[in-house]
């Protein structure tokens, strides 16, 4: 099918937060590592946004999802946030940060592939060209930056964290016509929690022993990146499609250097500025549409019946 979704301001507005939010997480999962293994971490902020996720629900009277939905959920919850905060929480521990975020650029391109494959939608060239762009200008972001890149097979754990977010979202796509976006994604946080119990048996522990702003990253990782920052970027993909939403992924080490540009007046350098560039002109141009495409989805619209 061709997707007939339109980006609105209040896409591109969760999708703002859900990157702000996101583009901090790297930061705090390496702070909170120095008190918590990896699957602690994993659980810790799966569990925080799964109780703002409940508290949301009771106060909305938000009905779960149908029963019939909830295989499909479990599977969901199980790869998109189980073995995806695992899987990255364990390659901070091991392989370079510039390293992980160059992988996990791949996620749009991803995305693309898994909606091409699932939900049928079929992608232009125009963004086909984009999405490479925008990995270019991500690539000369990361390098020009300073960050150190290396070649370690302990990368491929940040490959299965890029398919487990392709299929995260793209899966859930077709269950928010029929269930609400804060329900489906409260019900993945759920299963995932349960996901990484195992992995939480010495928690109690290393709470006890953890200094506070170690034990302040958890909840910052769990309130913001995990709560807002996932049901900001599903209302997104609910109101376009999963593969054009995910572009917007190439953005993150852009925000990242501004974060530290206007924090930390870590000022910088003018192949950081190009790159940051080629990758919002890449993403701009995964985006963009032919005229004739406008009419044919306001015709769309307008012959659906109320």
């Amino acid at each position: 099918m061709v997707s007939t979704e339109r980006l609105d301001a209040r896409a591109l507005v969760c999708i703002a937060i859900a990157l702000l939010t996101w583009s901090s997480a790297y930061a705090a999962i390496a702070y909170a590592l120095a008190s918590f293994t990896p699957g602690e971490v994993a659980f810790s902020r799966l569990a925080i946004g799964s109780l703002c996720f409940a508290a949301l629900l009771a106060a909305k009277r938000v009905p779960l999802p149908a029963r019939r939905d909830w295989p499909q959920l479990v599977l969901l919850g199980l790869i998109g946030l189980t073995t995806y905060h695992v899987c990255l929480n364990w390659a901070e521990t091991r392989i370079a940060s510039g390293t992980a975020s160059i992988v996990i650029c791949l996620v749009p391109a991803a995305t693309a592939a898994v909606s091409a494959l699932w939900l049928r939608e079929r992608l232009s060239l125009r963004t086909w060209v984009g999405l490479g762009v925008a990995l270019a200008g991500t690539v000369l972001v990361v390098l020009a930056s300073g960050q150190r890149v290396e070649a370690d097979p302990k990368a491929l754990l940040v490959l299965v964290c890029v398919l487990a977010s392709a299929v995260y979202f793209v899966g859930q796509k077709p269950l928010f016509a029929r269930s609400s976006t804060l329900a489906v994604t409260a019900f993945t946080f759920f299963v995932g929690t349960l996901g990484c119990l195992p992995f939480a048996s010495g928690l109690p522990q290393a709470l006890a022993a953890a200094p506070w702003s170690h034990v302040a990253a958890l909840l910052w990782l769990g309130i913001a990146p995990s709560f807002l920052g996932y049901l900001a970027w599903n209302v997104a993909v609910h109101r376009a499609s999963a593969s054009r939403v995910s572009s917007f992924i190439y953005l993150s080490p852009p925000i990242a250097i501004v974060i530290g540009w206007v924090w930390l007046g870590e000022v910088p350098g003018a192949m950081v500025l190009v790159g940051g560039a080629i990758v919002i002109g890449g993403v701009v141009l995964a985006n963009a549409r032919r005229r004739s495409a406008a009419p044919a989805a306001t015709l769309a619209e307008a012959c659906k019946p109320s």
